[in-house]
């Protein structure tokens, strides 16, 4: 992994032929997904059987994360008060187990994880998969829909200015005194915005691309 990033990627609403052009333009050779179902209501190019064929073509390789890595597990165990809670999710084996299969995927291709949203601040790659590659020393970029890519770091920066703590505003709390501990901070506030809402029984017997759609992927 020395030198390697591993990279996010959000298909939003680009055309399949955009999206692989972003993928091109990064080097990237495999596409993870990490969508808990991988349907897309809105976008039917990016179901999962029409997706692996498209990235096919163009030699890009796909495998289904969604299990080990999905921003909406099925395990009650992730949620409090009906919210998903990261912190949670993180401790949990299928999770580590599904960064393993990342990290050991990138020894041979130059990854990048995908799920639907176009902001990698309102997305669970952002604040749940890409905090726990970096705890175990991996770097991470993010690929935007202008096709720029940015630092981890800079999204992290974005995030704690959004939640006003910043560096420059850091000193005015005593309680969170380092850069860690308000991203984490910051993390858990933006979760409550974004993150994924445990499933009522009605939700959970609907249609798999109307599940996925209708909550954070």
């Amino acid at each position: 992994m020395k030198g390697r990033t591993i990279l996010t990627i959000g298909h939003s609403t680009h055309a399949l032929e955009a999206f692989i052009a972003l993928l091109q333009r990064h080097g990237v050779s495999a596409v993870a997904d990490v969508r808990s179902a991988p349907f897309s209501r809105f976008n039917p190019d990016f179901n999962r059987e029409p997706l692996v064929r498209g990235l096919a073509a163009h030699r890009v390789a796909y495998v289904f994360l969604g299990r080990e890595l999905g921003g909406r597990p099925d395990d009650p165990s992730c949620y409090e008060d009906g919210r998903i809670c990261y912190e949670r999710v993180g401790t949990i084996p299928w999770f580590q187990r599904g960064l393993d299969r990342v990290v050991l995927g990138a020894a041979d291709h130059r990854i990048a994880l995908m799920c639907a949203e176009r902001e990698p601040l309102e997305c669970h790659r952002t604040l749940l998969v890409a905090p726990a590659l970096v705890a175990r020393g991996v770097s991470v970029g993010h690929i935007l829909a202008d096709g720029e890519l940015e630092t981890h770091a800079g999204a992290m920066d974005r995030l704690l200015a959004m939640h006003g703590l910043s560096d420059d505003t850091a000193q005015r709390s005593l309680s969170l005194q380092t850069r860690t501990e308000r991203i984490r901070e910051a993390v858990a506030e933006q979760a409550k915005r974004v993150g994924a809402k445990r499933r009522t029984p009605s939700a959970a017997t609907a249609p798999a691309g109307r599940r996925a759609e209708e909550g954070r992927a």
